[in-house]
């Protein structure tokens, strides 16, 4: 056992060496969920001993974490595969992700693109890669979805001012328009224990602000220690999680209203360290759509969430998911929605327009919606957005916040969130990246960011 134990070292030493000049670079496609996995993924090859660069740099390998959510996710990975060979053309590319899961055969016909991995081979990329000589014709190691029934941690560092954490992954309900379960398998949870060491490691690292991320956050617990029954709830990780020494914020990304429980909002109203910020999901204010997208709840469920929220944390910010065009969706079932969007005390909006997804329930679907009359309707709705967001940002003018400052230079500006996701700006300073300042927010201007007089330093620290 000694020796084998040397001799894998020796091996593991050697394969280090020999990667010692390659350069990887990564590109993510979708959601926050995704980032997480690509700045693990990542540092496995660092670990390996290439050396990360950036994506618009000349690498050796390129590493593209893929999205199928929408047509449009599809269609991207093309062009981002021809940028890559632009740079390099004896790059070696890899595909991973949900369209690699999905359509593997699909993403190895493009040419330039050498392997492509499901969702259960994408953790072990660098076991794949061996030999960099690209490939004649794309590799796939791709599972049955159905053998996606076990968790790999994640969480990334480094490539935000933010951290995302990971804390589920997979999902069970069956929304009539969605991939993720045939992409991503059963939902399943990380052990609350390896969460709390995830989010102390972070911590350590001096990011100030963590997000909860997942496929369905709400459903936390299920599968923890792969069984079908919840061990622990999502109400008991956030209140674990609340005790972590070291970090200043904790944020909820999406959630399903469903499972958005009375008990979780007026904990968080009451934390020391979860923000006033929720996104919720609604997709329809129709319940005939909500009945044929197979959501699980109707719009009744959904106005007492908002209320709730509001109630008890009245600068609340909320987001909200909706989509626009799905099958059999009618001028009246449209201008529903919108009318409840509008006399909602919302945020914001993130707009989809539904795209025909292979195999799900929607795509065979009758009342197909006109490709021009979905955008028509997209536009109307993203205008909306706007004025709900500048509603609330005038809400806020005059109000003591707390900012985290972000580390790009946007044409002479920092951007930084407030607690409660007020985006603001301020003339560029590195000093300023990662530091949490308390100000008071003053004016709106032209492009829709806040202008804010600063009150006192909070946390000073520079960029590590």
């Amino acid at each position: 056992m000694y020796l084998f134990r040397i001799i894998v070292t020796l091996y593991a030493f050697k394969c280090t060496r020999m990667n010692a000049d390659k350069k990887v670079a990564f590109y993510t496609l979708g959601c926050k969920l995704n980032f997480s996995e690509t700045s693990t993924i990542a540092r496995n090859f660092v670990n390996e001993g290439f050396n990360r660069v950036d994506f618009n740099e000349k690498a050796d390998v390129y590493v593209i974490n893929t999205c199928s959510v929408t047509d449009n996710a599809d269609k991207r990975f093309k062009s981002i595969v021809k940028n890559a060979l632009k740079k390099n053309k004896e790059a070696f590319l890899i595909a991973v992700g949900c369209y690699a899961q999905l359509k593997p055969e699909e993403l190895a016909a493009i040419d330039g693109v050498d392997l492509v991995l499901g969702a259960t081979e994408k953790f072990n990329v660098t076991s794949y890669i061996n030999d960099l000589t690209k490939n004649q014709h794309g590799e796939v190691h791709s599972c049955e979805i159905s053998d996606a029934d076990f968790y790999v941690g994640s969480y990334s560092i480094g490539d935000r001012t933010r951290a995302f954490l990971k804390v589920q992954d997979g999902c069970d309900y069956k929304c009539t328009y969605c991939t993720i379960p045939l992409a991503r398998g059963i939902s399943r949870s990380d052990t609350l224990e390896n969460v709390l060491t995830n989010a102390q490691e972070i911590s350590k690292k001096g990011i100030k602000e963590i997000v909860l991320t997942g496929v369905n956050i709400g459903d936390y617990g299920k599968g923890e220690f792969g069984n079908k029954t919840h061990e622990h709830t999502f109400l008991e990780l956030v209140k674990e999680l609340d005790k972590v020494e070291g970090i200043h914020r904790l944020r909820i990304s999406s959630i399903e209203p469903n499972l958005l429980k009375d008990e979780t909002i007026d904990f968080v109203a009451d934390s020391k360290t979860f923000v006033p910020h929720f996104h919720i999901p609604l997709q329809s204010g129709s319940n005939d759509l909500l009945k044929l997208m197979k959501r699980r709840y109707l719009r009744d469920t959904y106005t007492n969430r908002v209320r709730r929220i509001k109630q008890i944390m009245p600068n609340a910010c909320i987001g909200v998911d909706v989509i626009v065009g799905f099958p059999g969706e009618t001028d009246e079932h449209f201008l529903e929605t919108y009318n409840y969007l509008n006399d909602l005390d919302i945020s914001y909006l993130h707009v989809f327009t539904y795209s025909e997804r292979p195999n799900t329930e929607a795509v065979l679907m009758d009342g197909i919606v006109p490709k021009k009359v979905r955008a028509k309707r997209s536009k109307m709705l993203r205008g909306l957005s706007l004025k709900k967001r500048r509603a609330f940002y005038e809400s806020q003018l005059g109000n003591a916040l707390t900012v985290l400052f972000e580390s790009e230079n946007k044409e002479g500006y920092i951007h930084g969130f407030t607690e409660n996701y007020v985006k603001v700006k301020t003339p560029w300073n590195p000093h300023l990246i990662n530091t949490l300042k308390q100000i008071k927010l003053s004016k709106i201007d032209d492009d829709g960011l806040v202008r804010f007089d600063f009150i006192e330093e909070l946390i000073s620290s520079s960029a590590s």
